[in-house]
């Protein structure tokens, strides 16, 4: 599973939700705290400059308006003494002009030079013509905050302005008070979260931990590990989450002991199934094939895992993918190769979910190759039979006619019943050797078996096909030991076997030609060979020769009297025994036919 960051986690998470809400707090009520303060105090501050501002007004007033004789105080006396005595104020000027703008006094000591001498300031200007005005200024040079304000002095039983008052009033103070609070609020807020943090991180274990162990937990269940469980913390909402995880953990293993002993099942009964079968998603895809399947295919599940049904079974130009949902029939499969034939009949089923929707499709193979086979080895059979019966039946029909038309009565009649005579007897021995291969084919077919001195035995065949063969100046060549080697077989079918392969040899040899018959003991087997010098059999025919009704030569052969079954009733002899049988031949060189039959060691004479 992927490692969550250290920034995604949910425990950090919880953490910084905390500490922005506390701080998102802490600054809405900084601000609306500092803002408060900020101006309350500046309030108080004006309206204490005011009071003064309205005292001062008052006791200059009287003083202005005081007749002074030549023995009493100056006016500037009188009045430098009122700003000493009403406007003590920290960090605070304040000045008392006439009507000329002339300073009378000034309670700064520093500014007494300034006593006497006219004042620029435009708000003088304004409050000698009776306008009050105050407002809160920068100093430019040092950038110190300033309450300024110029009040007239009037004499209200003139009506007119007397002089003016005028106050500078530093406000730093105010400011500075109001960093020390900010700075306070910082503290506190820094405090507090770090209070936040240590607490954010206790209530986030608190949450986290039950769920990082159920994380942990579906980890483990996820490899298919049932066996822990989930710690329950409390009762509360995580605690019954808890609860349900590992009443689902109980449940999911029961489930899942279920699915494996079902699956277990099914694995069985499809590896060990004699039918393949393959299996596709909803598009067609493979997801499934069992091992039968891979060896009637030649094909590894891992290579066919994703390729699509039709593209494996060779359907791909026969037949579309989305027919064979509906496809009811079974279809035969060819996958023939250079080296075997193979023939595969597959039936197709639909895979449905519980709501009827397709969700992919069930091949089952068949192997019907050896049905394929034997069907057409049957119907060979069949046409070989009908051809072979039907040859000698026309030609005797032919000729029984003309004999009824009235040949009996002529010179030709002996030529034509000889004739029948011979196709009689060609059919007897076609039906004669069909009998004898039906009764090899079925069960119930039984060997004389006793033990037979096989040197002695090839010795008396060669003898006698020699008596039988001194016209056509044939010589028989032997290569036989002259100690007995002993068998266990049926003396009348070896007879037959050798009998047929010794008379082949004889058909085919030419006039003045030798066949050399082999005896040697290779082994815990004889081997025994007869060699002619005929034409040879052809390379490609050569696989084909044990064949039933399967000539190299049928017009010669024919004209020979065979059938075609004696190397077949040959080669089911020699199996009857245990044997085996195989041809060796070079075109125009002549042809080897060899049998082999087992020694035992108990075998003994007869």
């Amino acid at each position: 599973m992927k490692k969550i960051r250290f920034y995604k986690s949910i425990h950090v998470k919880i953490v910084i939700i905390y500490v922005l809400l506390i701080l998102i707090a802490m600054q809405v009520i900084g601000v609306y705290f500092t803002k408060q303060v900020e101006e309350r105090l500046v309030e108080n501050f004006e309206d204490m400059l005011d009071e003064r501002a309205s005292l001062l007004v008052y006791n200059v007033q009287q003083e202005m308006l005081e007749e002074r004789g030549e023995d009493d105080p100056t006016l500037e006396t009188e009045i430098s003494a009122v700003l000493r005595e009403l406007f003590q104020v920290q960090d605070a000027d304040a000045q008392v002009i006439d009507q000329n703008r002339v300073i009378i006094s000034t309670s700064n000591i520093a500014d007494r030079n300034t006593i006497g001498q006219r004042t620029t300031e435009s708000r003088v200007k304004r409050a000698l013509i009776g306008a009050d005005n105050a407002s809160i200024m920068r100093d430019s040079q040092t950038g110190e905050r300033k309450r300024v304000m110029a009040e007239p002095v009037m004499d209200e039983e003139q009506n007119e302005v007397i002089g003016a008052i005028y106050i500078e009033a530093s406000m730093e103070d105010i400011y500075a008070q109001m960093q020390q609070i900010n700075q306070i609020l910082m503290t506190g807020t820094i405090m507090a979260l770090s209070i936040t943090v240590i607490l954010g991180v206790l209530l986030a274990q608190t949450i986290t931990r039950p769920i990082v162990d159920m994380k942990r937990q579906a980890l483990v269940m996820g490899k298919g590990d049932f066996s822990r469980s989930v710690t329950v913390y409390g009762e509360d909402e995580i605690g019954q989450l808890a609860l349900a995880f590992n009443d689902l953990t109980n449940k999911l293993q029961d489930a899942h002991a279920t699915t494996e002993g079902e699956r277990r099942k099914l694995s069985s009964v499809l590896t060990h199934m004699t039918d393949g079968v393959v299996a596709t998603d909803k598009n067609g895809n493979i997801i499934l094939m069992n091992r039968r399947a891979e060896e009637m295919l030649n094909r590894k599940q891992e290579e066919t895992l994703g390729e699509k049904l039709t593209d494996v079974l060779n359907l791909k130009s026969l037949i579309k993918l989305n027919e064979l949902y509906q496809y009811n029939d079974s279809l035969l499969l060819d996958f023939d190769s250079p080296d075997d034939e193979v023939f595969l009949e597959a039936h197709f089923s639909v895979i449905e979910k519980e709501n009827g929707e397709q969700n992919g499709l069930i091949a089952v193979l068949h192997d019907v190759t050896e049905q394929e086979k034997i069907e057409q080895e049957r119907r060979e059979f069949v046409a070989n039979v009908s051809h072979e019966l039907r040859t000698p039946l026309t030609s005797m029909k032919s000729y029984l006619e003309a004999l009824a038309d009235g040949a009996l009565d002529t010179d030709v009649a002996p030529r034509f019943i000889n004739v029948t005579q011979n196709e009689t007897e060609r059919m007897i021995r076609l039906v004669n050797d069909l009998l004898q291969l039906s009764k090899m084919d079925s069960k119930d077919y039984n060997l004389t078996l006793n033990s037979l001195n096989l040197t002695s035995f090839v010795e008396q065949v060669i003898d006698r096909f020699e008596m039988s063969t001194k016209n056509q100046e044939i010589t028989f060549k032997r290569n036989i030991p002259s100690e007995p080697v002993f068998v266990y077989g049926d003396r009348d079918k070896l007879t037959q076997l050798l009998d047929n392969i010794v008379s082949n040899a004889i058909k085919y040899s030419p006039e003045g030609g030798t066949i050399t018959c082999t005896v040697k003991v290779d082994k815990r087997r004889v081997i025994i060979s007869v060699q002619d010098e005929g034409v040879g059999i052809p390379k490609d025919s050569i696989p084909h020769v044990f064949d039933r009704f399967y000539r190299v030569d049928k017009a010669r052969t024919r004209s020979l009297g065979g059938t075609g079954l004696g190397l077949a009733i040959a080669k089911e002899i020699i199996h009857a025994h245990g044997g085996d049988i195989w041809v060796s031949s070079e075109w125009e060189k002549g042809t080897q036919m060899s049998f082999s039959l087992p020694v035992p060691e108990e075998a003994k004479e007869a």
